[in-house]
């Protein structure tokens, strides 16, 4: 009989988090939506720890979030647990408030996400964390920069907007040798597409509201962790008031089911229209990790089992009146939904090498990737 650890990933997904004591006869958890939780007696009241299928309060969930928990967790070889949060942001925040104290140094990828660069600027700044970024593409000699207050590395792999790859088990490696914890932002590919705890990571992060929630309708994130960190991660998440609501956690449970057929038509559409972009006379690099010239490619080959819709591209020309003029791609923020969008976007860089100016970034919905080349077509033929 196939254990569970050698389920596919996507039986994993169809099956995850589906416990008959939770569920009965249904096939998806119920919403169950509460605050309050009623016991027989105080005994009852004060006996046990809040955790995954012990009901206590709203706070720490019903089967409806443990189903969702659970499912994550399963598709992580090697971890703890997962901790729900209302945002992919909270969820970053968090995990960084449970490692760091006042005093430590964070290092953190210069390529970072934007808010979560202003959040260790702004807030862990105050709270007496230092920050410092570095090169995406600095590999093992991260170790040069690793000092005695260096307590944990914040690590996207690619890099949000200029999508380096890094070389995610060489930072962890270093890191795990000097005690150092790793953090890291896998929204991008998933752990269908990178397996972070397997790689390394001591705490892996999606902004489940993509992939995951796949129907633009939910913000939720989430953090997946290894024993040694999961309880504290979960403490924390509880001590800060961080609550998902059952609702959002049951759309993020109904998309899970579809990720993977989902996010091989994303890969697929997205690099047969990077492919094209790359031979029009308006367009100068195509930032996408699956083609050989974007920084790191050689190991996004080595280390990842695929390529998700998001990337970007330089225009030769301006990039808000590119967008205007396009009629299948939404403008708006996010992105791991069903429908394409694009934005313009201005990467803020100090140690990253890669073009940053006059970027468009799309993501690449489930529409037929031929209409969608046909209307950027269209919009390029006005760029001067």
């Amino acid at each position: 009989m196939m254990s569970d650890h050698e389920k596919r990933q996507s039986t994993k997904l169809v099956e995850g988090g589906r416990r008959k004591e939770w569920l009965g006869r249904l096939v998806n958890p119920p919403v169950e939506r509460a605050s309050t939780i009623l016991f027989d007696s105080v005994a009852e009241l004060s006996s046990g720890q809040p955790g995954l299928g012990e009901y206590r309060y709203g706070l720490q969930g019903t089967a409806t979030h443990w189903a969702l928990s659970e499912a994550l967790t399963e598709l992580e070889p090697g971890a703890a647990g997962t901790a729900l949060f209302s945002s992919g942001l909270a969820a970053i925040t968090a995990s960084l408030q449970s490692v760091l104290s006042a005093g430590d140094e964070l290092l953190v990828t210069d390529s970072v996400y934007g808010p979560t660069r202003k959040f260790c600027d702004a807030i862990l700044k105050r709270f007496g964390v230092n920050t410092r970024y570095y090169d995406p593409l600095i590999g093992s000699r991260i170790a040069e920069l690793i000092g005695a207050k260096t307590k944990a590395i914040l690590l996207e792999s690619p890099g949000s907007l200029t999508m380096e790859i890094q070389d995610v088990p060489a930072i962890c490696s270093v890191a795990r040798d000097r005690g150092v914890v790793t953090l890291l932002d896998n929204t991008w590919a998933t752990p269908l597409f990178f397996p972070a705890i397997a790689a390394g990571v001591d705490i892996t992060i999606l902004a489940a509201t993509k992939y995951v929630g796949g129907h633009a309708d939910v913000m939720i994130g989430t953090a997946t962790a290894t024993e040694e960190h999961f309880q504290r991660l979960q403490r924390t998440s509880w001590d800060l008031g961080h609550a998902v609501s059952p609702d959002d956690a049951w759309l993020a449970s109904r998309g899970l089911r579809t990720m993977a057929i989902r996010l091989k038509q994303h890969q697929t559409s997205a690099l047969k229209i990077a492919r094209w972009l790359q031979q029009q006379r308006q367009v100068g690099a195509v930032l996408h990790p699956a083609l050989p010239d974007c920084p790191g490619h050689e190991i996004w080959a080595r280390d990842f089992k695929g390529a998700s819709g998001l990337f970007a591209f330089q225009l030769n020309g301006d990039p808000a009146a590119f967008i205007d003029r396009l009629k299948l791609f939404g403008i708006g923020y996010s992105w791991g939904g069903y429908e394409s969008l694009a934005l313009p976007v201005r990467a803020n860089r100090t140690a990253t090498k890669t073009p940053a100016e006059r970027l468009v970034r799309l993501h690449i919905g489930l529409e037929d990737p031929h209409d969608l080349i046909e209307d950027l077509e269209r919009s390029l033929a006005s760029v001067d």
